[in-house]
């Protein structure tokens, strides 16, 4: 795997020599409101990769605050993706586990006077604010004494308020050029089921003032977050300087954002995901169209693939976007060297070789992977009656650069015979249903034959031992363009996502498991599928031998 290199890493390592920080300690923490996808993959590689890299460790937390949207269903598969990864956080905690000591702590910020309970909604709240231009103006609630905050907030807590009745509101600036200093909200009241807590509390508090708080419980010390908070950064260390961190912890937390990623064609939002799902435009979370990291992984993608991907895009201060193909690149330069090559036929005709001893069946010595001794061999079958592409025949060879089947040309199956096709037989609709050809048994792989050069070199799969294939083969779910860049999100999905052809593969695929890797011998890499059975093996083409796809 790649090193890691960037500006944070520099940081970092400035940091422990100056002696600001004993260790590096960082923390993934998702909200478990939705499952993972290839954009989270940054955040998750970035802060283990480095921590790891300084002999440090990193916690997961579940930043679990907002219980409208949480789920145990996703915190189930949150701790499943990183263990996909790779990747063990030396702690698993929950916000929610915290908020005990966040509430003491918002009860000090009202005590120092920096904190206050207001009545206006969140409309209200809105329109107070004011806007990048006008500051705000203060609310008619901000001037409550202490002791009238301290008691009204302890009734927030025992649940005499209706949702949204009353907030907790910081004292800061509302002329602030920061709007985010502008008298944030810190707690919002919500009747609701808690996915941990049950009912137990009915405040909740806000992002902004339970994660730089729950950072600082932990004693992370970079607290690594997407660039989209690079304006919360200022509010971020307001909290942890009034809530007293440093003086408690002897340590506090630091905030470092970085760009986010974007891939071409590629959906990068839980709103929009969760919008397929529930609309059935997919079959699921995990379909392998998704880019969520369950789907990847069904898909076919290797976890070695998709952090060699993060790693080669590089981590900087801007937002990126790079093309799909990258990550295509990444899962073919990982499984290159690991993936066996078996041969599977996705649009079978069948051949009968009319001079091939009925009955008899051969079995021929085939590399697993030709650039990969380790990998060993395996048999395959021939006899009379092989399947082959149906793109690899046509009647009559158009020029010199058709280098497969036609009539009256000859071909190499491969680690077999070369064969000659001799004519065809049709249905009622002028389709090929059978090739009829001969072959010369003087030109086996292993005998050494070299007196004629063949036209080419095609796959085969023996039909007598040949199993039933379902292949699953992808486009882009979303294909943009300049053209349809103002349509809405669901007029962009791409209609020709999923193509499924029934085909064979050869014999030594009888045992496959879910998630086994190949590369189909002139196919592409392929993947099995968790649908496949004893009656069907299904597989999922993760990507081709190179990018092929066109708008």
């Amino acid at each position: 795997m790649a090193e890691i290199n960037n500006f944070i890493k520099t940081k970092m390592q400035e940091d422990l020599e100056s002696g600001a920080v004993k260790e590096i300690i960082t923390r993934f923490p998702p909200e478990p409101n939705a499952y993972l996808h290839i954009g989270h993959a940054r955040a998750i590689v970035t802060n283990f990769e480095l921590a790891k890299s300084f002999g440090g460790y990193t916690n997961l937390r579940f930043d679990d605050t907002n219980p409208a949207k949480e789920d145990k269903e996703f915190v189930s598969g949150i701790i499943e993706d990183l263990a996909w990864l790779g990747y063990k956080p030396k702690n698993v905690f929950y916000g929610s586990d915290y908020f005990e000591k966040t509430y003491e702590k918002a009860v000090l910020l009202i005590k120092k006077g920096l904190a206050y309970v207001d009545d206006l909604s969140q409309e209200e709240i809105s329109k107070y604010r004011g806007t990048l231009s006008e500051p705000g103006k203060n609310s008619p609630y901000r001037d409550r004494t202490i002791e009238e905050n301290l008691r009204l907030f302890e009734e927030m807590k025992e649940g005499k308020y209706k949702d949204g009745e009353k907030t907790l509101r910081a004292k800061i600036d509302m002329s602030s050029p920061n709007i985010n200093m502008r008298d944030p909200v810190m707690y919002r009241i919500l009747h609701i089921n808690h996915h941990r807590q049950g009912t137990k509390w009915c405040i909740f508090p806000m992002y902004d003032f339970a994660h730089p708080l729950q950072d600082s419980f932990e004693g992370i010390t970079h607290s690594l977050c997407s660039l989209e908070y690079d304006n919360h950064r200022v509010l971020y260390d307001w909290v942890v300087e009034n809530c007293e961190i440093e003086k408690e912890f002897n340590s506090r937390p630091h905030q470092i954002e970085f760009g986010r990623l974007n891939i071409t064609n590629t959906i990068m939002s839980k709103r929009y995901l969760r919008a397929l799902v529930d609309s059935k435009k997919v079959s699921g979370y995990d379909d392998p169209r998704m880019p969520t990291l369950c789907g990847l992984r069904r898909r076919g993608y290797t976890p070695d693939s998709i952090k060699n991907f993060i790693l080669s895009t590089g981590l900087s201060r801007i937002n990126s976007t790079v093309p799909e193909e990258t990550l295509e690149e990444a899962l073919r330069d990982d499984l290159k060297l690991k993936a066996n090559r078996p041969n599977a036929v996705i649009n079978p005709v069948e051949v009968v070789i009319d001079n091939y001893p009925e009955g008899q069946i051969e079995w021929l010595d085939a590399p697993n992977n030709q650039e990969n001794e380790e990998a060993g061999s395996r048999k395959i079958a021939f006899s009379r009656h092989v399947y082959i592409e149906r793109e690899d025949f046509i009647e009559e060879k158009p020029n010199k650069k058709w280098k497969r089947l036609a009539l009256g040309v000859e071909v190499r199956l491969m680690r077999a015979y070369f064969i000659t096709a001799t004519s065809v037989e049709k249905d009622n609709e002028g389709n090929i249903t059978l090739i009829h050809a001969t072959y010369d048994p003087a030109t086996r792989s292993d005998s050494g034959f070299n007196e004629r050069k063949p036209n080419g070199n095609i796959h085969f799969v023996e039909k007598s031992t040949a199993i039933k294939a379902e292949f699953r083969q992808y486009e882009p779910l979303l294909i943009e363009t300049e053209e349809n860049k103002d349509l809405d999100f669901m007029e962009k999905l791409n209609p020709n996502s999923i193509h499924i052809s029934n085909g064979f593969v050869e014999s030594s695929l009888k045992d496959t498991k879910p998630l086994d890797h190949f590369q189909f011998i002139r196919n592409g890499y392929y993947v099995t599928d968790i649908d496949s059975n004893d009656e069907r093996l299904v597989f999922n083409e993760t990507c081709g031998l190179k990018s092929g796809f066109k708008l």
